[in-house]
């Protein structure tokens, strides 16, 4: 029996003193089938995090949401629980745990695990290096960058030799 198996069927039976008929119908029904399922992932504090959990079945599964065993609810205004999407913004350390999507219709049941993981990062400048040198013409216009990785986002302060920089009619500090 597959899903376009579903209908009315009728039989007739006919002899030479009449004709009867009845009717009957089939109904197809199937348990949840996962086709999208979230991925184990490591984000940064800060970060936002968007996992999907999709499912088959009929009747038309509906979707629930646990972390580390326990069901979610959608207390913080940063975590939203709709259906089949679950949205974390601005992750904190205490978002770190394993998630769990639970589809579900009146067939049965489906899970699909994945672990949230959350770092911190100490300020890095392996990606972004400020030049070891600048020239300038004398006169002219200069614009040092600093773009550390950290996380959480810290305070970028700025030193010429071992004075703090302070900004002036010339200088101009922008984060």
């Amino acid at each position: 029996f597959q899903q376009e198996d579903a209908g009315t069927y009728e039989c007739v039976a006919e002899n030479s003193r009449g004709m009867n008929m009845v009717k009957g119908k089939l109904s197809f029904y199937a348990p949840p089938h996962l086709i999208e399922k979230p991925q184990d992932v490591q984000k940064l504090i800060d970060d936002s995090l968007v996992w999907e959990c999709k499912a088959t079945g009929k009747p038309k599964p509906s979707y629930r949401w646990m972390k580390n065993g326990e069901n979610m609810e959608s207390t913080e205004e940063r975590i939203q629980v709709a259906n089949e999407v679950l949205s974390i913004s601005r992750l904190t350390l205490s978002d770190t745990g394993m998630y769990q999507c639970v589809a579900g219709n009146k067939h049965g049941e489906v899970y699909s695990n994945a672990e949230l993981r959350v770092i911190a990062v100490a300020p890095d400048f392996s990606h972004n290096q400020v030049r070891g040198q600048t020239l300038v013409k004398v006169g002219g216009d200069v614009l040092i960058e600093c773009k550390p990785k950290m996380s959480p986002w810290g305070v970028i302060s700025w030193r010429k030799g071992s004075e703090p920089l302070l900004e002036t009619s010339r200088v101009s500090i922008l984060e």
